[in-house]
């Protein structure tokens, strides 16, 4: 009998996930009995082995071996195991809720049980013959404790409300993970957003991006410099912790290189923090969109008289400054059949329909009207100058009047040529949209606006070459499409349509993007 050396046998294996067993002893035998693999079982899919052996973890087809020892599973009675862990903002109501969708849509039955505090159970049973055919466990804790269950081994999927850091990466590479900065290896389920919050009696209505940085900063102190009363201001935030607590930071204060005033009060988590909020006449605190209590939620105003709220479009478009994507990170390794079915699912027309309804954001594209962006144009209008003459403005309204825009916007990190998550993950929704033919005898338009410091010119120049860079992008991604049967094409109109206001970074952000205009 052979034994394996590690390279005779690396066609066999594939980095996978499974569900994860008491590590015990096994013997993997081909079926000709040629080829011998032993070690301790690591998981087993249902369809592939995960074992640690002499050569590192290994993972085998069971179609093609015999599996021996006191660890073998048992083929016929396999029950698909599933952790999820991370933030409550997405394992409280919105992945129950496209869990239940996901069992309705296949007829499985759906039971729920509360292990603890944090930790529920989902079982999914087959309604003929009551056989249990998948556990999906939910540890709801914050966003730092769920990349660190992934690397114990003690999740398989995290709940993010942030993008994963470096130092969870090279953790993650250096267990063996793989890449979780790779395509495929996270995902965005749904879409949220930073709000500022106040109590319902405050008669502060909005709030500049730049102010607000200010008042979580403490270099603001007084609502009587916000247009209130002269009072003292009550910062209230996330646990630093928390995806949401380290998103505020990120977003809010690092690009001013700010830190937290010392007297902000903490939160577990965003209706701990509106309840406060709601009770306290002079406090200001920072949530999200989908949990918004019996606050009011402030808009982001500007200097230039633009003013922004988190609307379902604006968020869904990134015309809304502070978008929080959802994640799911999951690492290089294969789920079970059951579990690969749901994470398809969640792509599905239906699902974004659940995402609506439990109050987040969905994914779904949208085509907006030229009658709908009355204000967007007017604003053009307003802003017509030396700089973009009206002439120009009659050129970008005679080539978009006969379009109609896609919510599917790109934008780019600050300082940086690169897009952002979410306009990362538009770029594979929008491929896989022409791969299956939505668009197909249609014409997209990838329109290139930009922020109007600097000549105008120039500025043109440069929204074009994003606008070329956004289509090049998605049409390479879209490997099967053919696009024969799509006309692709580039268009700029440099700083002719602001979004926001360009006295401060944020403001520039927003109005650095890509639209797609669809006819």
């Amino acid at each position: 009998m052979t034994f394996v050396r590690a390279a005779s046998v690396a066609a066999l294996f594939l980095f996978t996930q499974a569900y994860t067993v008491a590590a015990q002893d096994v013997t993997l035998t081909s079926r000709d009995g040629d080829v011998e693999i032993s070690g301790n079982l690591l998981g087993f899919d249902g369809e592939f082995y995960r074992v640690q052996t002499v050569y590192g973890e290994l993972t085998v087809d069971g179609s093609g071996v015999r599996c021996e020892g006191p660890g073998c599973p048992s083929l016929e009675n396999y029950v698909a195991r599933v952790r999820f862990s991370g933030a409550p903002t997405i394992g409280r109501v919105l992945m129950p809720a496209l869990l239940e969708a996901f069992a309705i849509r296949h007829q499985y039955d759906l039971t729920r049980k509360a292990l603890d505090d944090e930790r529920f159970l989902y079982t999914l049973s087959d309604p003929e013959n009551g056989s249990l055919l998948g556990e999906f466990t939910f540890r709801l804790s914050n966003t730092d404790e769920g990349f660190a269950d992934l690397l114990a081994n003690e999740a398989d999927i995290v709940m993010s409300m942030r993008e994963a850091r470096q130092d969870e990466l090279s953790r993650a590479r250096d267990a063996g993970m793989g890449d979780l900065s790779a395509r495929g290896r996270s995902r965005i389920v749904a879409l949220d957003g930073l709000v500022p919050v106040v109590a319902p009696s405050n008669p502060v209505q909005a709030i500049t991006t730049p102010q607000l940085a200010q008042v979580l900063s403490g270099e603001i102190e007084n609502w009587s410099d916000l247009g209130g009363p002269d009072a003292p201001i009550t910062v209230h935030v996330l646990d630093g912790s928390s995806g949401l607590g380290q998103a505020t930071i990120d977003r809010l204060l690092r690009p001013v290189h700010a830190t937290l005033t010392e007297t902000a009060k903490h939160y577990e988590d965003g209706p701990a923090l509106t309840a406060a909020v709601a009770d306290d006449p002079f406090g200001l605190g920072v949530t999200s969109r989908s949990e918004p209590g019996n606050t009011w939620a402030l808009a982001l105003k500007g200097q230039c008289g633009f003013a922004l709220s988190a609307s379902r479009r604006a968020v869904k478009t990134e015309d809304y400054p502070l978008t929080a994507p959802l994640f799911l990170y999951m690492p290089a390794r294969r789920f079970p059949k059951l579990a690969r079915e749901f994470l398809v699912y969640l792509r599905d027309p239906s699902a974004q329909l659940v995402i609506r309804r439990a109050g987040f954001v969905d994914r779904a594209p949208e085509e907006i009207t030229i009658n709908a962006q009355g204000d967007r144009f007017a604003n053009a209008i307003a802003r017509a100058g030396d700089e973009v003459p009206l002439a120009e403005l009659q050129r970008m309204v005679s080539v978009l009047s006969p379009l109609r825009r896609l919510t599917t916007t790109f934008r780019f990190e600050a300082g940086s040529a690169r897009l952002d998550a979410q306009s990362r993950s538009n770029v594979q929704q929008l491929a896989r949209a022409l791969e299956v033919g939505l668009y197909d005898a249609r014409r997209l338009v990838f329109v290139g606006f930009s922020d109007g410091d600097g000549p105008a010119g120039p500025n043109k120049i440069i929204a074009k070459r994003r606008a070329e860079a956004v289509r090049q992008a998605v049409s390479m991604a879209a490997e099967t499409a053919n696009l024969d049967r799509i006309t692709l094409e580039v268009e700029a109109f440099g700083e002719a349509m602001p979004m926001a206001c360009d006295d401060s970074e944020w403001g520039r952000q927003v109005n650095r993007r890509v639209e797609v205009w669809v006819r």
